[in-house]
């Protein structure tokens, strides 16, 4: 009896272990000859997520089904536990997102803005992070980085 309770806790230890060093799940959907979005991938990867990227010839059809606007939409668009990340948006931004799990579709930064992760340049202004509702509403700026 004590040896099936000393396996137990070791399994129950180990179970433990491997889910807090879990790394979250991502899709992210990108043109197939965008090379930003791999650099964005991999900015998430050394970031603790783990990133399956799927070249697609949809995806404003992908982003459009997913709630965000043709305006707001990025060269890719991500989908982690239940919400939309459209375009490069930084890691402060998705960690704060997935913290809060706000009642909206997800958030999007619009464009490539130079020096957003994955682009290249320097970061020249605020980047501006808009909230993506699910009620089709025009979104709102969720936060400023």
């Amino acid at each position: 009896m004590l040896r099936i309770l000393a396996f137990a806790a070791l399994l129950a230890t180990s179970l433990t272990a491997v889910h807090a060093g879990e790394a979250r799940r991502a899709v992210l959907y990108k043109n197939p000859q965008c090379g930003c979005c791999e650099g964005y991938a991999d900015y998430l990867r050394k970031n603790g997520f783990e990133v399956e990227v799927k070249p697609t010839n949809d995806l404003a059809e992908i982003s459009r089904k997913a709630g965000v606007p043709e305006d707001f939409q990025g060269c890719h668009t991500m989908f982690i536990d239940g919400y939309v990340i459209d375009g490069h948006v930084p890691l402060k931004a998705v960690e704060k997102l997935l913290t809060e799990r706000p009642a909206i579709a997800g958030i999007s930064l619009p464009g490539m803005p130079m020096g957003s992760p994955g682009m290249v340049g320097d970061k020249t202004e605020p980047f501006k992070v808009y909230a993506i509702t699910k009620d089709g509403k025009k979104p709102t700026v969720y936060t400023t980085e």
